[in-house]
């Protein structure tokens, strides 16, 4: 009975020993995670672009004797260059447009041609329109004043959304510094992620998971995010250097199109009919013509030389991660959204097809007669 009561008591000391150890533990982690949590989307960014950049920092170290901190600053120097220009002239691009049309609005000279009559003619919406247009064409200040309500709220919301984008650059040059610190040491970083699968998944599955996320990273990265990336700085070049209106947004338009796997070449169409038709034909107008066709097209010649075999992961991943990663995480995430989605997807077929092998049946003897002849034929 002393022995039942003292067992007991270790068993219930050492089960609330355990329930204390994981309480504390957990609040550790969640204090850790709220600590961590505001620099998350910039490390998950570093992660990922340190892992795309890795074997461009390799081929740079050889080039420079094998010295991981100057391959790494080279790296990131060169793509600060290569970024900032292009930031630089989209921004100046939407200022000026935004600026042109305040002063537009300031200036009262917005004017609109007189309505066609055969508008009022046109069935359910055609007097109310032909009305409308007319009011506009004749008093457009009124027309301001009933709209200024709501033209102030959509210029808030753009703001606010340029804002954002403002906010997404600068973190992304801040994960691009720290990537080139990553990618200086990044053997060990190497050695960490596979210690950490390891723990996680077992000393068999670790190296495969890291291999598997590893690829799906850099294939994502550089098949999807990164072309449109480039296709996004070609384009919105050509709509700034031809004075385009909105060549910032439209550039952006260009960048969203891009990740959800969709032809640029549908936005640069009109925006070559617009040009022809407030330009006329000039070479300026011809050369931006065959400019934006070949940018737009751009993306045919950069995923075989960037994509290898493609992506092995379906368009609407790709697309569920760019529009769900933009709403929940801004500019920023509209690049984590797809890799991350992407590596889940191929992390979870990765397990639906690692079936366990097949158990092998064993038959039981139980006839009375066949036991009595095996243990005539092996006695104990």
């Amino acid at each position: 009975m002393l022995r039942t009561n003292i067992s007991a008591r270790a068993l219930s000391g050492g089960l609330l020993d355990v329930l204390i150890r994981a309480g504390l533990i957990t609040v550790l982690v969640l204090f850790c995670f709220q600590i961590f949590n505001p620099f998350l989307n910039l490390m998950i960014w570093a992660v990922i672009l340190a892992i795309t950049l890795y074997p461009l920092h390799t081929k740079v170290k050889g080039k420079l004797g094998g010295k991981d901190g100057r391959a790494a600053t080279l790296i990131v120097v060169v793509a600060l260059a290569l970024l900032m220009v292009p930031i630089y002239l989209l921004g100046t691009s939407i200022s000026e447009s935004i600026e042109g049309a305040l002063t537009v609005l300031k200036s009262d000279t917005l004017e609109v041609p007189l309505p066609n009559e055969k508008i009022a003619s046109l069935p359910l919406i055609g007097k109310p329109l032909y009305t409308y247009w007319m009011q506009a064409a004749t008093d457009m200040s009124s027309v301001l004043v009933k709209l200024m309500p709501y033209i102030k709220s959509v210029g808030l919301t753009l703001l606010g959304k340029m804002a954002d984008v403002g906010v997404g650059f600068l973190l992304f040059i801040g994960a691009l510094i720290i990537a080139g610190v990553l990618m200086a040491y990044g053997q060990n970083g190497e050695r960490s992620a596979m210690a950490i699968t390891s723990r996680l998944s077992g000393p068999e599955r670790g190296p495969r998971i890291t291999e598997l996320c590893t690829a799906t990273i850099r294939a994502v990265a550089q098949g999807v995010v990164g072309i449109a990336f480039i296709q996004m700085m070609l384009v919105g070049v050509g709509f700034v250097l031809m004075g385009v209106p909105g060549a910032g947004l439209l550039a952006m338009v260009a960048l969203l199109m891009g990740i959800m796997q969709l032809p640029v070449v549908v936005l640069t169409i009109p925006v070559i009919a617009y040009v022809f038709a407030t330009e006329g034909t000039t070479l300026a107008s011809v050369v931006f013509c065959i400019y934006s066709l070949i940018t737009g097209m751009a993306d045919n010649v950069l995923k075989p030389l960037m994509l290898g075999r493609g992506v092995d992961v379906p368009m609407p991943v790709i697309l569920i991660g760019a529009l769900g990663g933009m709403v929940s995480g801004g500019f920023i995430g509209l690049f984590i959204g797809p890799v991350a989605l992407a590596v889940g997807y191929q992390l979870f077929w990765q397990w639906v097809d690692d079936q366990p092998p097949a158990e092998v049946e064993v038959d039981v003897v139980t006839e009375p007669a066949q036991l009595e002849v095996l243990n005539d034929q092996h006695p104990v």
